[in-house]
Order: structure tokens, then sequence, then C-alpha cells
């Protein structure tokens, strides 16, 4: 019985990893006009959101979203910053609490957030700052051996809606009793076919994030 020669064993593999590389486009761009042009992304965002669990706790704590070097908050950021800032400014909490490393030798979003807290009139004596964490579950660690230590177990979390499903389990986990606070809850309503491919990209990348975190052990 003959033996496939190497050359032919070559061309199998290449032929088979070209089929391969057809499928995965095929795939991608089935998956670009489902996103773009049909309801899916509208429908899953409405699975994503956590409501909103608007309610007395010993602190109000405001997830990282990112900062430029030069010291600008991200949209994100910025919108986590002022939803917390309101609610405190609400009575929900005594203590207000930023998240938020630095970026390329800039300034910590943390210490960004808490200038503009100050700015907007909370008095510095109620605003604590971590500016060490860089994932989720950094700060959940972070914010256990900053808060635990006062007393602190129920917060107020503030992340956007896609976002809190899984700090909230990371946060539950190292200890704290948590109160959902989104900042922002994804749109279902978008329409236009940019607006659902950003819808499905933020989706995307926290379902995997989750699946992460999943295998990692986080949850």
């Amino acid at each position: 019985m003959n033996q496939p020669t190497i050359g032919a064993l070559q061309t199998r593999r290449r032929m088979g990893w070209a089929h391969i590389c057809r499928l995965l486009g095929f795939v991608g761009v089935a998956l670009f006009f489902i996103s773009a042009f049909t309801p899916l992304p509208n429908m899953l965002s409405r699975w994503f959101d956590t409501p909103s669990q608007l309610e007395p706790a010993k602190a109000i704590v405001v997830l990282g979203g990112g900062v430029s070097p030069d010291g600008v908050l991200s949209n994100i950021s910025m919108r986590r910053a002022l939803h917390g800032i309101l609610l405190h400014r609400k009575g929900l909490a005594s203590l207000l609490v930023f998240s938020g490393p630095a970026r390329d030798g800039g300034p910590a979003e943390a210490e960004v957030r808490a200038q503009l807290a100050r700015d907007l009139g909370i008095s510095p004596g109620v605003i604590l700052t971590e500016a060490d964490a860089r994932t989720t579950r950094e700060e959940a660690l972070h914010m256990r051996a900053l808060l635990q230590a006062r007393g602190v177990r129920k917060i107020l979390l503030v992340t956007h809606g896609d976002h809190l499903a899984r700090a909230r389990a990371v946060f539950e986990r190292a200890g704290f009793e948590i109160l959902a606070a989104p900042a922002q809850k994804l749109s279902s309503r978008v329409s236009k076919p940019a607006g659902r491919l950003r819808l499905m990209r933020r989706i995307v990348t926290e379902l995997l994030a989750r699946l992460y975190y999943r295998i990692a052990g986080y949850l």
C-alpha cells in the first residue's frame, strides 16, 4: 500500500487551512450583516442590562473607565464619575470612592475624578481613591482592602449596565453586598447599521470578558 509523500501531506494541510480560512471569512461576513442589519444586537442588549437598585449604602464605588495621558477622562469614565457624584448628592452614601489607574505616565484616573468631584462641591473628606487596580478583579480586591477595614460592606456599584453583572459577581466574591447603580444602559433602540455594530462590539467584548473570568475562576 502506497504511503502519501511528504509533499502530498503538506498539500493536504495547506488545503485544509485554506478551507478553514474560507469558512471563517464566511462566518465573519455573515456575522457582520446579521449585526448591522437585523435586530439581534437590540435583543441581546436587553438581556445584558442590570436593573438599578438605588438604595442607601455605606459607600458609592465608581469603577474605572479610562483616562488619556494628559488627564482627560474618557466618555465612559466621565459618565460613571458624574453618576457617582449625583448619587452622593442624593445622600445615598457617605463615602464616594473612585477607581482608575494612570496611563502612560499621566495623572491617575481616580485622582482626576476626585478633583472633578471637589470642583463640583463634594467635600474632600468623603472622597477616597484607588489608583493601582487595572482590571475589574483587581478593583474588587483593592476595594476590599480599602473599605472593609472601615467597616464598609454594602456599596452602590457604579459602572455601565453591560459590565455590571460581571463586576457585581466579582465584588460579591470579595465580600461586598452590592446595589447596582448603572451609569448608562445599553440602548436597545438603535436602528442604523453603524449603531448596531457598535452595540454588538460592546456585547461581544463583554461576553469574551465573562468567558475569561469564568475560565480563570473569578466568577
